[in-house]
């Protein structure tokens, strides 16, 4: 793709959420594009390329600035709001009449338009733009590295606890979501739709542990929660009603929601999706020789 021309009359794409898994990657492909971006995230942590903007869902005094000469948004719904609806909706409302064409929204393949947390957000968001996407992907493969919660577990005792039984899931790298929402944000024409975005294969959280297991040389198992004892757990670090969203998504995944693979990825960058098994190659056996 020929690198756009960039300039002060350029309109520039917003990323909210620069800072997180998706949001920083996005911003990324967009400036080896010769894209113009504005990184918008709750501290206006400076990025290389980019012009930073302090944004924060729940302060609309910080919207205004954020939205000033782009014509295209990146969204990632505010982290932990079992009602994300309530403070995007304005928002967008806000975005179109400032001139945003173009919006690319980060769901989750377990919620559905008109659904759940920011399923009413995906209901409204063709009514509101012109110009489209959805993204959906399954649960991303950076839950098992870094700071993730089955991380912590992983390092802590070799565990991964989850209430999803034999439940396979087609996870995919946060690589590939980003490389998509590029694609979604800089093609000549929009998706004007939403698109399921998973891995090349579904696995059960008993063969992630195993994949785990060899690549790193550390074993791993997988360790069966009830609805109660998942929804508990998440309950000390979130509101209980995002708490009891997420146990029911994972005994979704072992009622055999999620088990399934598209092929999204491959269709809009060209490339196939990543494997469980070179992720772990490529970010946790290098942190575990750290």
């Amino acid at each position: 793709m020929t690198p756009a021309p960039t300039g002060p009359a350029t309109p520039a794409t917003l990323v909210v959420g620069a800072t997180g898994t998706t949001g920083r990657r996005v911003t990324a492909g967009l400036l080896a594009e010769g894209r113009r971006v504005k990184a918008a995230a709750r501290t206006a942590t400076p990025h290389p390329g980019a012009q930073s903007v302090r944004f924060d869902w729940n302060e609309p005094a910080t919207w205004a600035d954020a939205l000033d000469g782009v014509d295209r948004a990146y969204l990632v719904p505010p982290t932990g709001s079992p009602d994300p609806a309530s403070v995007m909706l304005p928002f967008l409302h806000r975005a179109r009449a400032a001139g945003l064409r173009r919006a690319v929204l980060l769901s989750s393949s377990a919620i559905p338009a008109g659904g759940p947390a920011v399923g009413r957000v995906h209901e409204e968001l063709p009514r509101l733009f012109g110009q489209w996407a959805v993204l959906r992907p399954s649960w991303f493969m950076q839950n098992f590295a870094g700071s993730a919660p089955h991380a912590r577990t992983i390092r802590e005792d070799g565990t991964i606890l989850t209430a999803t039984g034999d439940g396979r899931v087609g996870f995919i790298d946060a690589e590939d979501i980003a490389a998509v929402a590029v694609r979604c944000l800089t093609g000549e024409d929009a998706p004007d739709t939403d698109l399921v975005l998973t891995g090349p294969e579904a696995l059960s959280y008993a063969d992630a542990a195993t994949v785990i297991t060899e690549v790193t040389g550390r074993p791993v198992v997988h360790r069966q929660l009830t609805f109660e004892q998942l929804r508990d757990r998440w309950a000390a670090a979130t509101p209980l009603e995002f708490a009891t969203m997420l146990a029911r998504m994972d005994r979704a995944i072992a009622d055999g929601a999620e088990d399934r693979t598209s092929d999204t990825v491959e269709r809009l960058t060209g490339r196939p999706p990543g494997t469980l098994r070179s992720f772990v190659e490529r970010e946790m056996r290098a942190a575990a020789s750290r």
